[in-house]
């Protein structure tokens, strides 16, 4: 639990490569990452493609729009299937595919459809989160499959590295045993449906399901498709008993249990941004932070 010391309305989480107290229930860095979609036949016909890549971490709606690019549809085509797709989904799911439409490349042939290429990806999710070590792992944990595919989505999000998600899973789980508010970015992010954008105080207040500023717990699905590392992360997270991160540079994400030392470690972190905003490379635009501060809610 946090303390008076230390007042709710001073934390302040941010998404992956952010300022982040990562938080209970518990993006790719800021720009677009460059995945091919298609792969072409041999005679390089764009018309006719051979494979569709979903990469770690879209969003449900990012694999919609994918579907409809490969297969030639109109926009908003494989979306408006969902309702009668008949999905194969967890019950908790409730018809929402996202979290289980598992990055992987897909085949398309001649007979592919938004179903079909959706029923695939879920196949997918359920043999990886179904068998041994992930349904495993999760009864470890004292969660059902569906929350440990929700901590991935957040993991994956949060996450400046492979490396670090393991610990991003144990603050997850450090503030979920305190009773400790969420505070995540990614997930107000996601009930806005945007990326890469500062959290305002605003934003903090929107009345929403995944603003988890002001609901307890884990949000009500996952936020994104979380890959394999993220997955493993959320079932067997680093031992530690850190309750905030940072990361100040790339490469170097801090974790603490303290929050004075991590007030200095965001101190540290925005002064390097205020150094980068004044001294811009040669050649190069200085661009907006794509990092929160933790500065306090008013």
């Amino acid at each position: 639990m946090q303390t008076n010391a230390q007042p709710r309305r001073t934390i302040r989480l941010t998404r992956r490569g952010r300022i982040a107290l990562v938080a209970t229930g518990a993006v790719l860095a800021g720009t677009a990452v460059a995945v091919p979609l298609l792969t072409l036949g041999d005679d390089g016909d764009a018309a006719r493609p051979m494979t569709l890549v979903i990469p770690e971490g879209w969003r449900a709606s990012q694999v919609y729009q994918a579907v409809d690019k490969a297969l030639a549809l109109p926009a908003g085509t494989t979306r408006k299937s969902i309702g009668k797709a008949a999905l194969k989904l967890p019950g908790e799911a409730q018809g929402n595919p996202e979290g289980y439409l598992y990055p992987a490349t897909y085949p398309i042939d001649h007979k592919a459809t938004p179903q079909s290429l959706l029923q695939s990806m879920i196949d997918t999710a359920n043999r990886k989160f179904n068998g041994a070590p992930i349904a495993a792992g999760a009864q470890h944990n004292a969660m059902n499959v569906y929350q440990a595919v929700t901590i991935a989505s957040i993991v994956q999000a949060e996450a400046a590295s492979k490396t670090d998600m393991a610990k991003v899973a144990r603050v997850v789980f450090n503030r979920l045993q305190r009773g400790m508010p969420l505070q995540m970015d990614s997930t107000i992010d996601y009930a806005l449906n945007r990326r890469a954008v500062r959290t305002t105080t605003d934003d903090t207040r929107i009345e929403s399901p995944y603003n988890s500023y002001q609901r307890m717990g884990l949000p009500p699905t996952p936020i994104d498709n979380p890959g394999e590392a993220a997955m493993r992360a959320a079932v067997n997270p680093a031992p530690g008993d850190w309750l905030y991160f940072v990361t100040v540079k790339p490469g170097d994400t801090r974790f603490t249990a303290d929050y004075a030392e991590h007030q200095r470690n965001v101190a540290e972190y925005n002064a390097l941004q205020q150094s980068r905003t004044r001294q811009p490379s040669p050649g190069r635009t200085p661009q907006p932070s794509q990092s929160g501060t933790a500065q306090p809610t008013a």
